[in-house]
């Protein structure tokens, strides 16, 4: 029941660091990066929330259709035209 893969955390590390870079992110904002399973129709069995909390109470939602550990560059160069 419990025998999925625990998620790198070193590629979470890297990916929080190439999203602060990317978009300029002040050093308070906080930085959620999820693995969540999707149930509904058309959705991908697993898929990647990006939350970015900032000091004003102001967040920010991006969501990727792939499990964290096959996120590359090219997916965080993009969320931008994709931000909930």
């Amino acid at each position: 029941m419990f025998n999925r893969k625990k998620s790198n955390v070193e590629k979470i590390r890297n990916l929080k660091l190439l999203i602060s870079e990317k978009y300029k992110l002040p050093d308070t904002a906080i930085i959620s990066i999820a693995e969540l399973t999707c149930h509904e129709p058309n959705c991908p069995p697993l898929e990647t929330v990006i939350t970015v909390r900032f000091e004003k109470g102001l967040t920010k939602n991006w969501r990727v259709a792939k499990p964290i550990n096959e996120i590359e560059e090219s997916n965080i160069n993009d969320l931008e035209s994709h931000s909930h």
